[in-house]
């Protein structure tokens, strides 16, 4: 009886999860932090950003609207226990920043005891990180 009812959690979270990650979701953040490579804050910034999440695409729209960034979804993998609440995302995209240029960014959205966060890492720049923290999250509509 507890393999039945430990399997049937573990396929309920499994369902949970999946079905939360194949949504569009937006992200509202009101802060930027700017981290070294081994994740020290070297700079904060107060700024309103926004993040569109697609199933094949990433806009991200910081406080400073011009500097707008496009990118292709390559893969994701998803680990929520709580929708939105308790988890981890990890989203593998391509980003062009100019004609040519190309960079590689993994996005971590983690979610602790509610609190979500927002974490890009450049492989072409290794030695900076960008974390934003997330006021409000929920499915585009």
């Amino acid at each position: 009886m507890k393999t039945i009812l430990f399997s049937f959690s573990l396929l309920f979270s499994a369902v949970l999860s999946f079905a939360q990650c194949d949504k569009e979701v937006k992200l509202i953040t009101s802060k930027t932090e700017y981290l070294d490579a081994a994740g020290v804050v070297q700079r904060t910034v107060d700024e309103q950003s926004t993040i569109d999440i697609g199933k094949t695409d990433i806009l991200i729209v910081p406080g400073n609207a011009d500097q707008k960034m496009n990118g292709t979804i390559q893969s994701t993998t998803c680990t929520w226990s709580v929708p939105y609440k308790e988890g981890k995302s990890v989203i593998k995209a391509l980003f062009a920043k100019e004609p040519g240029q190309q960079m590689h960014v993994t996005i971590t959205i983690e979610g602790e005891e509610g609190q979500l966060t927002f974490l890009m890492e450049i492989a072409e720049m290794p030695d900076r990180k960008i974390r934003v923290w997330v006021e409000e999250f929920g499915e585009k509509k």
